[in-house]
């Protein structure tokens, strides 16, 4: 956690931004991270920022689309959001501030992203939350 602490840092900082908009904080255990619950933008989902979740809805009990299914590459069952985002917890505790920079190399938010990939499989299977694992 010490490691991924620059990016939890400035998760935190934001969330704290967006509390008087009407995000709610709360410990997500589960998750290994904080929760900002209720984020006011964008249509939906979470970004994870180390060991802090900001998420749109009340929770992160939400089934979603992976972005293989959503990109139309193939058929997979909707997965619960904070398993997805738990695996991103996991990246940053591994990478700590080398994550944003190297999930950016990877393509960023798409489905082209190992990083993705990796946090959709372990949402569907409980396991493989590292990018280059084997499958």
């Amino acid at each position: 956690m010490l490691w991924a602490l620059p990016w939890t840092l400035a998760g935190l900082l934001a969330g704290l931004v967006l509390v008087p908009l009407g995000a709610r904080p709360r410990l997500a255990r589960g998750e290994c991270a904080l929760l900002f619950a209720r984020c006011p933008w964008g249509p939906g989902g979470a970004l994870t920022l180390g060991n802090v979740i900001l998420a749109t809805g009340p929770d992160l009990e939400a089934r979603c689309a992976t972005y293989e299914h959503r990109a139309g590459r193939c058929r997979h069952p909707a997965v619960r959001l904070g398993d997805h985002e738990r695996a991103h917890v996991y990246q940053y505790m591994v990478l700590g501030p080398l994550f944003v920079p190297l999930y950016l190399l990877c393509g960023g938010v798409s489905v082209r992203n190992p990083f993705e990939r990796a946090a959709d499989r372990y949402a569907m299977h409980g396991r493989g939350w590292w990018p280059w694992a084997r499958a």
